[in-house]
């Protein structure tokens, strides 16, 4: 029987400009960008005349692991989170400008996987990787800018609240927190496989960051460290008191069984999980919202978060908490 050998190129076999050039070869670009990788830096359109920047750094073993997360997932899930940020603000995500730091022994394989993930993350937005940067490192480290265009609205920031709106959340609450318990647990069968992949590869819901500011959504946050922590945000901005009523949080039936098998408490989940990055808004009190859109509290004179019923309205992700 005859064997066929493969040889694996590495990002060492490429180097620098074949990695650029490899990368530049699997990323289509969209009409927002006019000049796009290749030169000393990229032009983009700014039709609304501002611009929304956001940025975000990603470290292996701390915020993806290539053991639980393929090459794929890991672009996918890097260029969710910020193209999530730009949504928070209203705004309509147009580029991602990507820094990467590799491993000379890294497969160009692996490579192609992390290009394609941003490549088809950003198409769901119809947003270009308009380009970036590449060193070696020891480990894998992704440094994200995205940039988003308002479209003539105003920016909806954390600071508008005002007591009498109400708050309302769109998307995903607790998957990715209790996917990370069950890798972290070792549970990843098939039982519980739409968690664990919440946590490899979120779903945020974008359009829902655009049709906020046109609704009148008075705040607006990117859910990415927790409900509670996140309205906390808000709340600080805004001068106000956050009531939630944990009754109107969805705890769906996958993350009651996760719960059980681990001996957790699901709601506190929804309550403090992050890196769904679903949307969380407060609108003046008799504003009609979409399906899309559920409510869930309310804003008050005070200060803080309040979770009726809960002991603790505190918890969430902080990089520098042990």
């Amino acid at each position: 029987m005859q064997q066929t050998w493969r040889c694996a190129i590495r990002a060492a076999d490429l180097g620098e400009f074949g990695i650029i050039a490899r990368i530049v070869g699997r990323l289509p670009q969209f009409p927002a960008v006019l000049l796009g990788p290749g030169d000393d830096a990229a032009v983009l359109r700014a039709p609304d005349g501002r611009v929304v920047v956001t940025t975000d750094l990603l470290l292996e073993g701390r915020h993806f692991r290539r053991d639980w997360s393929s090459a794929y997932d890991i672009g996918r899930k890097a260029a969710a989170q910020n193209l999530a940020d730009v949504a928070a603000m209203g705004a309509d995500p147009t580029a991602l400008v990507v820094g990467l730091g590799l491993p000379a022994d890294l497969p160009a394989e692996w490579l192609d996987g992390l290009t394609d993930g941003f490549g088809d993350e950003c198409a769901l937005v119809g947003a270009s990787v308009a380009g970036g940067d590449i060193t070696r490192s020891e480990q894998i480290v992704l440094g994200v800018t995205a940039l988003g265009d308002l479209g003539g609205r105003a920016p909806v920031t954390r600071s508008g609240a005002r007591p009498g709106d109400v708050v309302a959340i769109a998307g995903r609450l607790g998957y990715a927190a209790a996917g990370l318990a069950l890798l972290l647990a070792g549970r990843t069968g098939e039982a519980f496989q739409e968690l664990t992949d919440a946590h490899r590869r979120p779903r945020p819901p974008y359009a829902c960051g655009p049709g906020a500011a046109v609704l009148g959504a008075t705040a607006m946050a990117d859910v990415s460290d927790g409900l509670v922590q996140d309205l906390g945000h808000i709340a600080a901005a805004g001068g106000v008191r956050v009531e939630v009523d944990p009754d109107a949080l969805e705890v769906p039936a996958e993350l009651t069984a996760a719960a059980a098998e681990l001996g957790e408490d699901p709601l506190r989940w929804v309550l403090t999980g992050g890196e769904d990055h679903a949307l969380v808004a407060s609108y003046p009190a008799g504003v009609r919202l979409p399906p899309e859109w559920r409510v869930i509290g309310r804003v008050t004179d005070g200060e803080g978060v309040q979770v009726t019923g809960r002991v603790e309205a505190r918890g969430g992700w902080d990089h520098f908490r042990d």
